[in-house]
C-alpha cells in the first residue's frame, strides 16, 4: 500500500515538474509559430498521445480554424474551417466544457471533412476549451491515446496546458499587433520624411526667383508698389524660414546631421542674436534684459547651435503680448552652462510642457490659432541640443503666467 502511494506521489511530482517546465517553455518566446509548436509538443508529452491540434476562433467568419497541428499536414488543415455546429471542437467551444470521446468515428458530432481531406484517422479524442478570463478563444485537442483511454486526470492536465497556452497566445498576439503598428508608423514616418525632403528641395528654386524679383521691385519702385513689393518680400522670407525649418527637422529626424565642432562663446552668440532681432522686440514694445556673466563662457559646438537660441528668442517675442518683458540670463558651474529665456507671455499648460517639443505639435487648434508656424522650432531646438549632449526644457506656472525655457550645455575650456 505504501509502495503504491509512493509510486503515485512520484508520478504526481513528475507531472507537476513537466507542467512547470511547460510554463517556462511557453513564456520563453513570443514568436507565434515557435509558440504553437511548443504547445503541441507539450500536449503530446504530458498526455502520451499520438497528436495534438490547436484551433482558434475567427470572430469575423464565426468558425474555428487550425492554428497548428501535429500528425497531419498542417498547411492542409489551415485551409479547413471547422463549424461551431456539427463538430466536436465546436461543441467544446460553445459549451465551454472539456469533452472525452473514446470512439470518435461513432460520435455523431465527428466532423469527417477534416479526416477526408487529410487522411488522418482519429480514434479517440480529448478536447478542452482555451480561455482568457471568461472568454473562450479556441480549443486544444489531444488525439489517439497510445495506452488505454483518456482520463479525467488527462483532462485536468490538458486544461492546465490550455490555460497556459491561452495566456501565451494572447501575449504573442499583442506583440504581433505592436510590431505591425510600429511597422505602419515607420512607413508613415518615412513617407513624411520623404515628403518634407522633396517639398523643401523643389520649392527652393522658385522661392529664390520670387525673392530676387521681390528685392528688385522693393528697391526700384515707389509708393504703393513699393509697399506691395515689401509685403511680397516679407512673405517670401517667411516661406524661406519655413523651408529651412523643414530641412533642418528632416536632417535631425533621419540622423543625417553632422556636427562641425569648434569653441563658441555663449555670450557672443546671444548678443549677436539680440542685435538681429531687437527690432522685433522694439516693434512690440517689449522690455528686453540681458544678464550675462563678465567672464566668457565657452561650449564646444556647431555654429548651428545659434538656431536654438534664435528659435527660443523669436518665440518669446511672438508669444508675449505688447509691452511684455523678456529676460535672457546665463549662469554656469564648473561643468555646465545654463541659458534661461524667460518671458511674461501667454504661458503653457502643465500638461503641454513636454509635448510642445514634438514636431508639428501646436497648443492652439490649427483652424483657430493666432500664431503662425509649422510647430517645428522647438523640435529642432531639442534635436540640436541633444546632438550636443545637452538638455532643453520648459517651465510655466500655466496659461497667462509666462514661460521659461532653459538650455543646459556642457562647459568647454579652450
Amino acid at each position: 500500500m505504501n509502495m503504491s502511494k509512493s509510486v503515485e506521489d512520484t508520478q504526481m511530482v513528475d507531472k507537476l515538474n513537466r507542467l512547470v517546465d511547460i510554463s517556462l517553455t511557453l513564456n520563453s518566446t513570443l514568436e507565434s509559430t515557435i509558440l504553437l509548436e511548443k504547445i503541441l509538443s507539450a500536449g503530446i508529452e504530458c498526455l502520451d498521445c499520438e497528436a495534438t491540434s490547436i484551433m482558434l476562433y475567427d470572430e469575423a467568419d464565426q468558425h474555428l480554424y487550425f492554428a497548428a497541428a501535429s500528425g497531419a499536414e498542417s498547411d492542409e488543415l489551415k485551409s479547413i474551417p471547422v463549424p461551431l455546429e456539427g463538430s466536436i471542437a465546436g461543441t467544446i467551444f460553445r459549451e465551454n466544457h472539456p469533452v472525452i470521446v473514446h470512439d470518435v468515428p461513432k460520435d455523431p458530432r465527428h466532423y469527417k471533412v477534416v479526416e477526408d481531406r487529410t487522411g488522418y484517422h482519429v480514434r479517440s479524442l480529448l478536447g478542452v476549451p482555451m480561455r482568457i478570463g471568461d472568454r473562450v478563444i479556441g480549443v486544444i485537442e489531444a488525439l489517439n491515446k497510445l495506452d488505454g483511454d483518456f482520463t479525467e486526470e488527462d483532462t485536468k492536465t490538458l486544461s492546465i496546458v490550455a490555460a497556459q497556452a491561452a495566456v501565451a497566445i494572447k501575449n504573442a498576439r499583442i506583440v504581433e499587433e505592436l510590431r505591425k503598428a510600429n511597422e505602419e508608423l515607420r512607413k508613415a514616418d518615412k513617407l513624411k520624411a520623404d515628403f518634407m525632403a522633396v517639398v523643401s528641395h523643389e520649392l527652393r528654386t522658385p522661392l529664390g526667383i520670387i525673392l530676387g524679383y521681390a528685392t528688385f521691385l522693393k528697391e526700384e519702385t515707389k509708393g504703393e508698389l513699393s509697399e506691395l513689393a515689401e509685403t511680397l518680400y516679407k512673405a517670401a522670407l517667411r516661406l524661406r524660414t519655413l523651408l529651412e525649418d523643414m530641412t533642418n527637422m528632416n536632417l535631425l529626424y533621419t540622423g543625417a546631421t553632422e556636427l562641425h565642432l569648434s569653441p563658441l562663446c555663449i555670450q557672443s552668440i546671444v548678443r549677436n542674436i539680440y542685435d538681429e532681432i531687437s527690432q522685433m522686440a522694439e516693434a512690440r514694445d517689449h522690455q528686453f534684459d540681458l544678464i550675462l556673466p563678465s567672464q566668457d563662457l565657452w561650449v564646444h559646438a556647431d555654429n548651428r547651435l545659434r538656431e536654438v537660441f534664435v528659435n527660443l528668442l523669436k518665440n518669446a517675442i511672438r508669444f508675449t503680448p505688447l509691452n511684455g518683458e523678456i529676460r535672457v540670463q546665463i549662469s554656469a558651474t564648473s561643468e555646465d552652462i545654463l541659458v534661461e529665456i524667460k518671458d511674461s507671455g501667454i504661458g503653457i499648460p502643465s500638461d503641454e510642457l513636454e509635448r510642445i517639443f514634438e514636431h508639428f505639435y501646436q497648443i492652439e487648434h490649427h483652424m483657430t490659432r493666432r500664431y503662425e508656424g509649422l510647430g517645428l522650432g522647438l523640435a529642432i531646438a531639442r534635436g540640436m541640443v541633444e546632438l550636443h549632449r545637452g538638455r532643453i526644457w520648459a517651465e510655466s506656472e500655466g496659461p497667462g503666467k509666462g514661460s521659461s525655457f532653459k538650455v543646459q550645455l556642457r562647459r568647454y575650456y579652450p
